[in-house]
């Protein structure tokens, strides 16, 4: 567990196989041709996707290795982000969860290109991280996929702008 990350299996969300013990999440949603890829790769190394989703989130792109705290409403999010990728087709970034999260564990947003079109991809492991997360656990699971809904929709109205 790297400093105040709150699990152990970094950048677990690249792996094929999501770590065992986790809740996992993995959505992938096409969102155009291949020609919109450069357009949501950018987007989403803006923070767009959380952007747009009603989080508040740093001003500038995404760095790695940086810790940063997103917020919902008067919620903070403190997660750090572990990796940043910039391929050929593929563009993203993964950010784990860090002390005072009420979740533990990770999240991949990623733009994916291949002969099918462009794609966003949602990965994540996760459980609860706090008391008062675990009494909450039908809510906070609502909440993730209502999120992860969000993110979709964000993507997809990106690069039709």
């Amino acid at each position: 567990m790297a400093d105040d990350l709150t699990y152990a299996e970094v950048g677990a969300t690249l792996d094929p196989t999501l770590p065992a013990g986790y809740h996992h999440l993995d959505e992938r949603r096409r969102v155009g041709g291949a020609e919109v890829f450069d357009a949501l790769g950018a987007f989403v190394l803006g923070w767009g996707i959380q952007r747009e989703a009603g989080l508040r989130v740093p001003a500038g792109p995404v760095v790695e290795g940086a810790s940063v705290t997103l917020r919902l409403g008067p919620v903070p999010i403190p997660v750090r982000i572990v990796r940043v990728l910039d391929e050929p087709d593929r563009r993203g970034f993964v950010y784990g969860t860090r002390r005072g999260h009420p979740e533990s564990g990770e999240e991949a947003f990623l733009a994916e290109r291949d002969a099918e079109g462009t794609w966003v991809h949602v990965r994540a492991f996760s459980r609860q991280g706090t008391w008062w997360s675990r009494l909450g656990a039908p809510v906070s699971a609502a909440m993730q996929r209502r999120y992860t809904e969000k993110y979709l929709r964000a993507a997809q109205e990106a690069v039709r702008r």
